[in-house]
């Protein structure tokens, strides 16, 4: 190349507001090891709920305070209803948490608020794993399978439900331990760095585009909140979408899906008594879900103004009724079961996970899509705020659908 060709170049480059120097020092992310750890967080953010509500029979053994010998179950309304007093007991915390950060995001760096929140999760599994081998339930013994991959696992290898319980919360203990070193190591990575550098850089943070106009950033005024309604005007559809995606999803899962047992259980066979919940309900679920998600890796239809959105969206509400119709028990009111076939509940599942994976994360992506970039920030807390609400309003609803159940 002459010298006249990379004066052309440079020059292109300036005009372009492009910087070719930093551009040539661009680091790699090593073995994805910045990846593997966001990865890693994002599953440890949603860990403590999947690990306690798949922990089902083990809650309800807890609660009906029965005993391996006896193998008695006394339903009482609490052990009814946990699920959904377990999910609103989750999400409306979750929700007001969502309000105080979007507040607070000025006063409190995000190094604090995400270790600070690892942290109450690790305590609050040390408390529960330490109370597996306590009595704590006048003197009667814990048992009972526990959900998912963990827990199926935890069945077929431990020789009594302590052990396996105890196996169970342990696992949550290490891989939040594990999360908390990982973000640690996050800014020691020279790939992390050059992203997200510190303000001393001069460089404009995250937190410093929060407080600032869309109009301009080279004169920042600060806010005591951003624009609500300027980000609302440009995704106030997309926050329906996905208020309606997690309220449908939690109002079926776990609280309904989770009470449909096998309609050959009488046969006091291993799948009917002891695999069939964990399988179909949450493994199955869970495995959706995680498929739905990463379709939108190289599928996002439709789009964020699409007419087909809504419609995908609030046709889900249909699953409520099939789920309803299977083999749910205990059963009071309504006697009719339609869906008297293993097989029914378990493509239901599939459904209501993957359309759930596919529809919640597409909805999420678009939402700091459709403002402008320096509200991006604040319009993911605004979306995390609607699916968090989504998720308060259908465990509360999740009682009405067992009371008339």
């Amino acid at each position: 190349m002459s010298n006249d060709e990379r004066s052309e170049v440079i020059l292109k480059e300036e005009e372009e507001g492009m910087t070719p120097l930093l551009a040539r020092h661009q680091p790699h992310d090593a073995y994805c090891l910045v990846y593997g750890i966001f990865f890693m967080l994002g599953v440890g953010s949603l860990l403590p709920w999947n690990f306690f509500i798949t922990a089902k029979h083990y809650w309800l053994y807890k609660l009906n305070r029965s005993s391996l010998a006896s193998n008695q179950e006394l339903h009482t309304d609490f052990s009814n209803y946990f699920e959904s007093y377990l999910a609103i007991a989750s999400t409306v915390p979750s929700v007001l948490c969502l309000f105080f950060s979007y507040l607070l995001v000025n006063k409190l760096s995000s190094d604090v608020r995400i270790l600070l929140s690892l942290v109450v999760i690790l305590l609050v599994f040390l408390v529960t794993t330490i109370l597996v081998k306590m009595d704590v339930s006048d003197c009667q013994a814990m048992g009972g399978t526990l959900s998912a991959v963990a827990s199926i696992v935890d069945l077929a290898a431990a020789s009594d439900v302590t052990s396996s319980a105890l196996a169970y919360f342990l696992t949550a203990d290490i891989f939040i331990l594990v999360c908390i070193m990982m973000y640690l190591l996050l800014p020691k990575l020279a790939y992390f760095r050059y992203y997200l550098p510190s303000s001393s850089t001069g460089t404009s943070t995250t937190s410093d585009l929060f407080l600032s106009t869309p109009e301009s950033n080279s004169n920042p005024t600060v806010f005591s909140v951003s624009p609500l309604n300027h980000i609302m005007e440009k995704m106030w559809t997309l926050s329906i979408y996905v208020f309606w995606v997690f309220f449908i999803s939690i109002t079926i899962f776990p609280a309904i899906s989770s009470g449909i047992q096998s309609v050959d259980k009488g046969s006091s066979s291993p799948w009917s008594t002891t695999y069939f919940v964990p399988l179909t309900s949450f493994l199955l679920y869970n495995v959706a879900d995680f498929s739905g998600r990463l379709m939108t890796i190289w599928l996002q239809v439709p789009g964020p103004t699409s007419p087909v959105m809504p419609i995908l969206v609030f046709c889900r509400s249909a699953l409520v009724p099939l789920f309803m119709f299977c083999n749910y028990q205990p059963r009071y009111h309504l006697h009719q079961v339609l869906f008297a076939h293993d097989i029914f509940p378990a493509v239901f599942v599939c459904l209501l996970g993957l359309s759930n994976g596919y529809l919640g994360t597409l909805t999420m992506i678009y939402g700091p899509k459709v403002v402008p970039r320096d509200l991006a920030e604040p319009a993911g807390v605004i979306m995390s705020f609607f699916l968090a609400l989504g998720l308060a309003a259908g465990s509360a609803f999740s009682i009405v659908l067992v009371y008339i159940l």
